[in-house]
């Protein structure tokens, strides 16, 4: 290309050739091109064309002109800026060029690093980025159902489109990125042992439609019930687990036959054995309802015709309660009770040789006992609870000899479900004395340390599979992630997210519990205020962890808001409760419901007035209730009193008590004290408002509304005595602040927008007095 520019002057000549051609290795000068020898062409021919950059030569000549032989460093940082400009511009419409397929697109993306492809000039230099050393490194041929990194990045628009045939099988170039999967090292990345253990276990077939648990669209897999956001979906197709049943009349007539050999009847003369039908509708109703909230039996390897009549029994009580026959529930009970007191007093009991279906009968009858609404019945579980603690000790140091017996190797399948019935049996237990601290305030009979180095429940798809030979079980076992209860502890506190199973966020939510519960009992609780910042950031990175929650193939039909595995369900709740417990101890209102007098439970609840404080950390608090009872109102009060009491654990109405007595406590304290309500009380107030509809609240305060109605839905729980017995006392405390309004008269209230309250008069007959 020759220049059309002419100067007068040499050095405006010179000059102008340094600036403008300097990327062309400068013009050559008339005289110069005489001297300079023709130079082959040496461009190859796939080498694409320059970009032919046209420059305003006018604009440079007037700066030239203007400058009288001197460009300052102003001049010349513009003139390289507007050069570099144009020369990008150049090279990006060249590049559009140059990607024009001239193929259609193939999901085998043999195309997608094409050596032959000729790259850009390097007339720009381009910044070095990390993923480039890729490219260069030898790849091994990865396997069929590998994802490619192709797929990833400015490709997400194709991804979505695309969609693999079972027939088709991915065929990765020797020049494409490693594997997906590979790229990550487990040291750096949190769902890396998740997404390791699905290297090799997830196709590429089927219809490429987005799973429910994959943070990317092109993954393949089935949704699971549990809606995790950041873990992948496991491989194994969906599957609903089969209550036991008696399939033929001749393992009725063992059972029954075994039975009568017990001689129930001596200690229990109205104990009845139900028909072969009523058996089987017990049996489901256990492990359709109550198994999924406490599953420590092994559905799999549990036969009716083959189990203890202890353990049929106990199971056959729980069931019957579900299917609202309480008066044969209660004779199952006496039944099962009875066997386990022979067995105890017959033999010489040794912790340690003691059965496991034992120990499973007796959590059974404690189960029943405790939430059976009889203060009697909760005298009878306090009573054996050291017992049942002493069993649990010596079966665990039994296992723990099992298990370093094995020196690492791997058990089989038949050990393995034994090992993991005893671990589940043993957090069954100490869940179960659990709750009975956060109902009654008993000091629980099972310590943390106690279980420090066990290993946490399994997911309960491992759990629940089917398993053909040995080495189909290895393989799923080695793909499973385990971990100690010791190191998920350490991980919380340390603000680490941990991935555990659905069982194992149970247990971890019961330890926080029991922490704080023995941190507010503490005399230093006061003054001990790294502890309960300890307390708080574990309890975050708790909830955090519940993204990383292993997912489940199971699919539970049980009917509840929350879309996972009816353990995370519950969990929740009793994570509500941990938060208040923070803030607020209702210890009085928890020692008087283990008499299980309603009235007197509602005169705890009204003296518990001066424990609820107006504060920052108090409307946290107040969130936390307003959670609760939001639940409750998006299903509906009569909806959740009579059809999901058969659905919903034991442990919602457990844990919504403290929730509610403070809720309606704060709501009394802000529409009655004096002091003004501040802003964000004030959102508060009107979101705890918006839930309820004017009919609902009629005439009184919202106070008076959220523990009348709170009464009225417990009330109507038809399965555990404890929910009605819970329900009364609500009911009492409710008219207990309509009596206290009658005697303070009218206040102010904290704004216009807060519904008034016309004053009421106590039932008839009630003694309970205000205390306010």
């Amino acid at each position: 290309m020759k220049c059309r520019s002419t100067f007068v002057r040499r050095d405006l000549l010179l000059r102008h050739d340094r600036t403008v051609h300097a990327k062309d290795g400068g013009v050559p000068l008339v005289s110069e091109h005489k001297r300079r020898p023709a130079a082959k062409p040496t461009t190859p021919k796939a080498a694409p064309p320059k970009p032919n950059i046209e420059l305003d030569t006018a604009t440079l000549e007037q700066i030239e002109a203007s400058s009288d032989g001197m460009v300052d460093l102003e001049t010349a940082a513009m003139l390289m800026t507007d050069f570099h400009h144009k020369a990008t511009a150049a090279l990006a419409a060249q590049e559009n060029e140059l990607d024009e397929p001239q193929a259609p697109y193939s999901p085998d993306h043999t195309t997608m690093f094409d050596t032959q492809v000729p790259y850009l000039s390097s007339a720009l230099p381009m910044p070095q980025m990390p993923w480039d050393t890729f490219i260069s490194q030898p790849v091994n041929q990865p396997k069929a159902h590998s994802i490619s990194s192709s797929l990833s990045g400015s490709q997400d628009s194709h991804v979505s489109q695309l969609s693999f045939n079972s027939n088709t099988t991915v065929q990765p170039n020797h020049n494409q990125l490693p594997p997906l999967m590979e790229r990550f090292p487990s040291g750096g990345d949190g769902l890396a042992p998740g997404l390791q253990s699905l290297t090799g276990s997830m196709p590429l077939s089927g219809p490429g439609t987005p799973s429910g648990l994959s943070p990317w669209p092109y993954m393949t897999g089935p949704v699971s019930p549990v809606d995790y956001r950041r873990s992948p979906g496991p491989s194994q197709t969906l599957t609903s687990p089969k209550a036991p049943q008696i399939r033929t009349d001749e393992e009725y007539d063992r059972i029954y036959q075994a039975i009568s050999k017990l001689e129930i009847e001596r200690s229990s003369p109205s104990f009845q054995f139900q028909s072969r039908a009523d058996v089987n509708a017990y049996l489901s109703a256990y492990f359709n309802l109550f198994h999924h909230h406490m599953p420590f039996l092994h559905p799999e390897s549990f036969h009716p015709s083959e189990a203890p009549p202890t353990l049929l029994l106990a199971i056959l009580s729980i069931g019957a309660l579900y299917t609202f026959n309480d008066d044969q529930a209660f004779r199952l009970h006496i039944g099962t009770k009875v066997l386990v007191n022979e067995y105890l007093q017959n033999k010489d009991f040794d912790s340690r040789k003691c059965p496991l279906w034992i120990m499973q009968s007796t959590l059974l009858n404690m189960v029943f006992a405790s939430w059976s609404g009889d203060s009697k019945g909760l005298e009878f579980a306090c009573s054996i609870k050291s017992l049942l603690a002493q069993m649990v000790a010596g079966n665990l140091y039994e296992l723990k000899l099992r298990s370093d017996a094995r020196e690492g190797a791997l058990p089989s399948h038949e050990a393995w479900v034994e090992d993991e019935s005893c671990r589940r049996t043993y957090y069954a237990v100490y869940i179960f004395f659990g709750m009975l601290t956060l109902t009654y305030n008993h000091t629980p009979a099972i310590n943390f340390s106690d279980f420090d180095s066990l290993d946490l429940p399994s997911s309960e798809s491992l759990w629940n599979l089917e398993v053909s030979d040995e080495e189909s079980s290895r393989e799923s076992l080695t793909a499973s992630t385990m971990i100690t209860v010791r190191e998920a502890h350490d991980n919380l506190f340390q603000g680490e997210p941990v991935r555990y199973s659905a069982f194992a966020t149970r247990v971890m939510i019961n330890a926080l519990f029991l922490e704080v519960w023995y941190h507010k009992r503490s005399f230093e609780a006061l003054q001990d205020v790294v502890t309960e910042y300890k307390l708080r950031l574990a309890l975050e990175t708790w909830e955090q962890s519940l993204d990383l929650c292993e997912p489940e193939t199971i699919v539970v039909q049980l009917t509840a808001p929350h879309k996972g595995h009816p353990l995370i369900f519950n969990a929740m709740a009793v994570y509500r409760n941990t938060r208040a417990r923070l803030e607020v101890d209702l210890k009085p209102v928890q020692e008087a419901l283990r008499y299980h007098q309603p009235y007197e439970v509602a005169a705890a609840m009204t003296h518990a007035r001066d424990r609820v404080k107006r504060s920052q950390e108090m409307i946290k608090v107040v969130q936390e209730c307003f959670n609760c009872v939001e639940i409750v109102a998006l299903q509906g009060i009569r909806s959740v009193g009579k059809t999901c009491a058969t659905n919903w654990s034991v442990e919602h109405p457990l844990c919504g008590m403290d929730l509610m007595v403070i809720l309606s406590l704060w709501l009394y304290r802000l529409e009655h004290d004096e002091e003004a309500a501040t802003e964000e009380e004030l959102v508060m107030y009107n979101k705890i408002r918006n839930l309820f509809d004017d009919d609902s609240i009629d005439s009184c305060k919202l106070s008076t509304t959220v523990a009348r109605l709170w009464g009225n839905m417990l009330d109507d729980v038809p399965v555990w005595g404890i929910s009605k017995t819970m329900g009364e006392a609500f009911k009492i405390y409710s008219e207990a602040l309509v009596g206290h309004e009658d005697d303070s008269g009218t206040r102010t209230t904290p704004s216009a927008s807060t519904p008034t309250m016309s004053s009421q008069g106590v039932v008839e007959g009630m003694e309970l007095e205000p205390v306010f």
